[in-house]
């Protein structure tokens, strides 16, 4: 029985998902990029080579790693997962009946790598080879989307979190973005990997509006030892933290969840963009941000899903409390203030650990790394001249399926 169980952030990586950008980068303009969440349009094959390091340099630490567009793929040989792929990305409501109908049929007969390409990575009226009667085809252009381009899947972290025994399948905030998370839920429904698995799904399964209680995996830091840390940010609200607290209370999985209030602005998009885990005793900070005076909770619950919540003083404390460590190490963002800006914006903070002290990052953020390794932490480095223009580095880049406690 496969066993997928992520107990820390800083335990022995195991699996992993991740999504190497393709057909989704190539529908990126400068016109679209910005509603679509990227501030720049990338290298498309330059992007997909540092994607490809990335991997690599996971695969040579042990690590298994298993792509979004093959498991996607596998699920649509699936019939159920496929009729229902098809109703829930090209429905009636978002096409039309007529439209959508005709959509559903042509998309059904093409092949399964190839319908998951488009589903990932958009579909342009140019690119669609029949004429419906519907009157969607006369009121739109060439170069506008049917299915519109998901570039942010890139970041495989935000779509789904695993957090120990099991995973919560996040309502995201942006409609940019919330067609993602459908993608993961029939995955982790249908496909064999997963299907018929022992593992709970905390929060997120039904398909239902969610209204505002989003939340996004790059807000979540599974500290260990029972504790969970989450950003309350720009895309993880309150209401969302406090529903994926009942879930994990409920299933008995997590005692303790403790939330921070982050400012709302892009630089600081998700808590792992200024924080992360990196040893038992050691995270790297931002200090522009994580602030002695943010808001800091800690939410308590039982198996009956109830929640209490308490105010707690200075984050740091009250993750010694959670670790059971005398003091945290901080090594904060390197440079001086314009460096650590920049370095920040570039990810510098956004590492994924894959061992106790061994991280990857973004070879082009020097100042943060040699303070790293300064400080007893191996850096390996990874090319994100290109990946790194979505706002995301490593620890983005990925989701976690199976890893060690602490």
């Amino acid at each position: 029985m496969t066993k997928f169980h992520v107990g820390s952030e800083v335990g022995q990586l195991r699996r992993v998902l991740l999504h190497r950008p393709e057909r989704a980068l190539t529908h990126l303009t400068p016109s679209n990029c910005h509603e679509l969440l990227f501030d720049d349009v990338l290298a498309v094959d330059r992007a997909g080579e540092e994607h490809d390091a990335f991997a690599k340099t996971l695969t040579d630490q042990g690590v298994e790693v298993f792509l979004l567009h093959t498991l996607l793929t596998e699920t649509l040989d699936i019939p159920e997962a496929k009729a229902w792929l098809l109703d829930t990305q090209v429905s009636d409501f978002r096409l039309g009946p007529t439209f959508a109908n005709d959509v559903r049929c042509f998309l059904g007969d093409i092949e399964h790598k190839e319908l998951a390409s488009m589903l990932l990575g958009g579909l342009a009226y140019s690119e669609l080879p029949i004429t419906s009667s519907s009157m969607m085809q006369g009121m739109h252009s060439a170069s506008d989307f049917i299915i519109e381009p998901l570039p942010n899947h890139l970041f495989t972290r935000d779509t789904s979190c695993w957090v120990y025994g099991g995973v919560s399948i996040n309502p995201m905030a942006k409609p940019a973005r919330q067609r993602e998370t459908n993608h993961v839920r029939a995955i982790y429904r249908w496909h064999p990997m997963f299907a018929g698995q022992d593992f709970v799904k905390y929060y997120g399964d039904e398909n239902r509006a969610y209204d505002n209680a989003t939340i996004e995996g790059g807000d979540v830091l599974v500290i260990g030892k029972g504790s969970v840390l989450i950003g309350m940010s720009e895309r993880t609200t309150p209401q969302g933290v406090e529903n994926l607290a009942a879930g994990l209370f409920k299933a008995g999985q997590a005692k303790q969840v403790i939330a921070l209030e982050l400012p709302k602005h892009r630089s600081c998009m998700h808590l792992d963009t200024v924080m992360t885990h990196m040893d038992i005793d050691t995270f790297s900070v931002y200090p522009e941000v994580m602030r002695k005076d943010i808001k800091c909770w800690s939410l308590t619950g039982n198996e009956a899903g109830n929640v209490n919540v308490k105010e707690e003083g200075y984050f740091v404390n009250a993750i010694e409390k959670a670790l059971g460590v005398d003091q945290l190490k901080i090594i904060t963002t390197g440079g001086d203030n314009y460096e650590a800006e920049r370095e920040q914006w570039n990810d510098a903070n956004n590492v994924l650990t894959v061992k106790p002290g061994v991280v990857v990052g973004y070879e082009r953020n020097t100042y943060t790394n040699e303070k790293y390794d300064k400080a007893g932490i191996t850096v390996l480095p990874i090319p994100g001249d290109e990946l790194g223009r979505g706002r995301g580095g490593a620890r983005c880049m990925s989701c976690p399926m199976e890893r060690d406690d602490i």
